[in-house]
């Protein structure tokens, strides 16, 4: 066996290891998966949602407004109130055109959810559902 001490310096110089790709592919990768990921905002509340055996699926992009069994109307974990529902609206469909989903809890007042709707309405939206689970 040849020890380390007995070769020469000039010869250990070409064991380095470029990073320098391995770098850069990992921030190709983040910028993939950045680009690639749907971005949904959730309500910020949990809702007991109605069963029907007409449910669809629909899609990812689209306005989340939550309304509680106490009446509460919630978007993005902070209580906006029925007041709150057509700018709200207005403001998110200037900047895309989506549909408006209604997670409304099965307790909720129908006075409440035709208040919603209505406000969805004036907002802008053409298209407002409510959410329901599969039978």
């Amino acid at each position: 066996m040849r020890s380390l001490a007995n070769i020469p310096v000039e010869a250990n110089e070409g064991a380095d290891i470029n990073l320098s790709p391995l770098i850069d592919m990992v921030f190709l990768l983040l910028i993939f998966f950045m680009v690639t990921t749907v971005f949904v905002e959730e309500t910020g509340v949990e809702v007991q949602k109605p069963s029907a055996a007409s449910a669809q699926q629909l899609e990812k992009n689209s306005i989340l407004i939550a309304i509680t069994e106490e009446g509460k109307v919630v978007y993005g974990g902070r209580q906006i109130g029925v007041n709150g529902v057509r700018g709200l609206v207005a403001r998110l469909l200037k900047e895309h055109d989506l549909p408006v989903i209604l997670l409304t809890d099965q307790a909720a007042l129908a006075g409440v959810v035709v208040d919603v709707i209505d406000e969805c309405k004036l907002g802008g939206a053409g298209n407002v559902s409510i959410a329901a689970q599969r039978e």
